[in-house]
């Protein structure tokens, strides 16, 4: 099949990455070589990672992917918010691939296909395709998917405008249904705290990873409900977290916090950033 017709042209390169595939390989591999992982013990089900800027976020993001690297999955899920207008409550792009300066990424229509179904069975509606969408959060950790992973994968991309209780843990297990018994990887797209100082970010960052590592999915929900802490794919997370629960994943470990403080030095408005992994420590056998 042709897909050089219907790639989904990337809204944010030269902007929020550089847009030259030379220049963009390095500086994410750079990123992956800095990133210090402490001893991961399982099998890697899924990661958290955040989404701004790469030389804002590149650095933590740096943390997530190096945990990745050389994995040969089949299917990668990358699970994001939709900062945009969008009025319907799960979405998707309608293109047959996304693009990026490092080449397309075929969409998984079938995994597409069985995700939908799921999702109409339990909530009455599936993903809303949509075409030429601006959001950044769900694009921006393609490239790092396309370095660190070894594998020609495909895509599945959900962006959730709906976070509620409902519709994330509907999402979770639907997608748990969609990867069952592939080579597969769920990725949360989310930063955290947004716009407060150094010091309460920290606080706010603590309190949100630590419900993460908790594998609390509702607890990542009802956390910024309450004021504690704030991530703003938090219902990404929480069905990232809920899909992995049902693939058997049991552990959750945090591997690197910082903030855009640390890059830029100004520390009195910074936007948090977590990098986490999901695992599955127990044999299936």
């Amino acid at each position: 099949m042709d897909i050089t017709t219907d790639i989904r042209p990337s809204p944010i390169a030269g902007r929020w990455y550089t847009s030259d595939p030379k220049k963009l390989a390095a500086s994410i591999d750079a990123y992956i070589n800095a990133a210090k992982l402490p001893p991961i013990e399982g099998e890697i089900i899924g990661l958290v990672a955040p989404h701004a800027g790469h030389m804002y976020s590149g650095p933590v993001a740096g943390y997530a992917f190096a945990a990745v690297r050389g994995l040969k999955p089949e299917l990668v899920a990358v699970i994001s918010p939709m900062h945009h207008p969008y009025y319907e409550p799960l979405l998707t792009t309608s293109h047959q691939a996304y693009g990026t300066p490092l080449g397309p990424l075929l969409i998984d229509q079938e995994a597409m296909g069985v995700l939908n179904s799921h999702l109409s069975e339990s909530l009455g509606f599936s993903l809303t395709p949509i075409r030429r969408d601006p959001e950044h959060s769900l694009e921006i950790e393609l490239p790092f998917l396309q370095r660190a992973i070894e594998s020609k994968f495909r895509l599945l991309p959900v962006m959730v405008r709906d976070q509620s209780t409902r519709v994330t843990r509907a999402l979770g297990q639907a997608l748990a249904k969609a990867l069952q018994g592939k080579p597969a990887l769920l990725v949360a797209s989310t930063d955290l705290s947004h716009f407060y100082t150094q010091e309460i970010a920290k606080t706010l960052d603590t309190e949100m990873l630590h419900k993460i590592e908790n594998f609390d999915p509702q607890g990542v929900l009802d956390i910024e409900e309450q004021g504690k802490g704030f991530a703003c794919g938090k219902g990404a997370v929480a069905a990232v977290l809920w899909a992995a629960k049902e693939l058997g994943a049991d552990k959750v470990q945090v591997l690197h916090h910082a903030t855009s403080g640390d890059v830029t030095g100004d520390l009195s408005q910074v936007v948090g950033y977590g990098a986490a992994v999901i695992i599955r420590k127990r044999s299936n056998d």
